[in-house]
C-alpha cells in the first residue's frame, strides 16, 4: 500500500509537471504570436537615392509594405558609379535580421557574389530596373524595366524628331549594366528596320560626368552634321547637355534622354525622357518579397514599360503620379489607402 507520504510526493510531482507543461505551451504560444505578428523586414537598395528616378520607388515600396504590414529599410549609394558601396550595404543587410532584398544594381557582375551570399543565408531577392546575369529561381526574382519598349519609344521619337532622316548619336553604352545594352541595341535595331535614311553613331559610357561630356565634345566635333542624340543614363544626358552648352552651333541638336535626374524642360537641346516606373516597381518587388516569404507562387520575371515625357505632358496627372518622391506614411495613406 501507498502512504500518505508518497501519495503527498506523487500528487505534487504531478503538479509540478503540469505546472512545467502550461508554462511550455504558454512560451510556445508567445513565440508563435511573435513570429505572427512581427512585420517581415525588406532592405530595398536602389542604384542611388535623392532622384526623380529612384525615390518613386520608395514611395512604391513603402506604400505596399504599410498594406502588407511590413517594414522597409532604405538605402542606397550617393553615386552610381560607387559600386563598391552598393557592394557594402548587400553585405550589411544580409547579415542583418531581413528576410528579403529589393536591389537595383548599379552593375552586373559586382553584385553576382554578394546576392548569391544573401541567397544562401535564406534572403529572398528581387532585383529590379537591370537583371544580373543569375537565372530567377526560387530565392531570386526579377521586376525589370522593359527595355526593348523603351528602346523603341526612343527611336520613334529620334524619327518624328528627324523626319525619317539624318544622323543620331547613342551616348552611354554601358556593357557593365544589362539594361543599357539590351535599350541601346533596341534603338539601334528599331532605326535600322523602319528608317534606314538615319545615320547611327555609337559611343560607349560610364557613370563618370567628366568623361561623359568629353566623349559628347568629341562626338559633336567629329560629327559637325549631327541633328540628335539620344543619351542611355542620366550620367550621359548631363555629359551631353553640358557638351552642347559648350560647342557654338547654328544647329538646333535635339536630346532623347534615359533615366533622368529631373524632368526640367528648361534647357532646349532636351526634347524628351523615356522614364522608367520605378515606382511600380517598388511595388510589386516589395509584393513578391512578401508573397516568396509566405510560401506563394509569383512570376519570376515581371516587366514595366516606360513612359515617354515631353514639354507636353510633363505636368499631366500621370506623371506626376510616377514621379511622385512623397514616401510619408500619411501622405501614402492619403494616395493608395494603404493600412496604418
Amino acid at each position: 500500500m501507498v502512504n500518505v507520504n508518497q501519495r503527498q510526493f506523487w500528487v505534487t510531482r504531478l503538479r509540478t509537471s503540469l505546472r512545467l507543461l502550461c508554462f511550455a505551451d504558454l512560451a510556445l504560444l508567445l513565440v508563435a504570436g511573435c513570429q505572427r505578428h512581427s512585420p517581415v523586414a525588406i532592405a530595398v537598395i536602389p542604384r542611388t537615392c535623392g532622384t526623380i528616378m529612384w525615390e518613386p520607388e520608395h514611395s512604391g515600396a513603402q506604400a505596399t509594405a504599410l498594406k502588407l504590414g511590413a517594414r522597409i529599410y532604405w538605402n542606397a549609394p550617393t553615386r552610381e558609379d560607387d559600386v563598391e558601396g552598393q557592394i557594402a550595404l548587400v553585405e550589411r543587410v544580409s547579415s542583418k535580421n531581413y528576410q528579403g532584398i529589393v536591389l537595383a544594381p548599379d552593375q552586373a557582375r559586382s553584385l553576382i557574389t554578394p546576392i548569391l551570399r544573401a541567397m544562401q543565408r535564406g534572403l529572398s531577392i528581387v532585383v529590379i530596373g537591370s537583371p544580373l546575369p543569375v537565372p530567377a529561381g526560387e530565392r531570386l526574382s526579377y521586376v525589370l524595366n522593359d527595355e526593348e519598349a523603351g528602346g523603341r519609344i526612343a527611336g520613334q521619337r529620334i524619327a518624328t524628331i528627324l523626319h525619317g532622316t539624318g544622323s543620331v548619336a547613342i551616348l552611354g553604352i554601358d556593357s557593365d549594366i544589362t539594361g543599357i545594352m539590351t535599350r541601346a541595341r533596341s534603338v539601334e535595331q528599331f532605326l535600322v528596320t523602319n528608317y534606314p535614311r538615319i545615320r547611327i553613331i555609337k559611343r560607349t559610357g560610364s557613370f563618370n560626368v567628366p568623361h561623359e561630356q568629353q566623349v559628347a565634345e568629341e562626338t559633336l566635333k567629329a560629327n559637325p552634321d549631327l541633328d540628335a542624340v539620344v543619351t542611355l543614363t542620366s550620367t550621359s544626358t548631363f555629359g551631353a547637355l553640358s557638351a552642347l552648352g559648350n560647342v557654338r552651333s547654328g544647329r538646333q541638336i535635339r536630346i532623347v534622354a534615359f533615366d533622368p535626374d529631373s524632368l526640367n524642360f528648361e534647357n532646349p537641346h532636351l526634347d524628351s525622357e523615356v522614364l522608367e516606373d520605378t515606382q511600380k516597381m517598388g511595388v510589386e518587388a516589395v509584393r513578391v518579397v512578401v508573397a516568396k516569404i509566405h510560401g506563394q507562387k509569383e512570376p519570376l520575371i515581371t516587366q514595366c514599360e516606360p513612359l515617354l515625357v515631353t514639354r507636353e505632358n510633363v505636368h499631366s496627372a500621370e506623371v506626376r503620379q510616377l514621379t511622385s518622391m512623397d514616401w510619408r506614411p500619411e501622405h501614402l495613406r492619403r494616395t493608395w489607402g494603404a493600412a496604418p
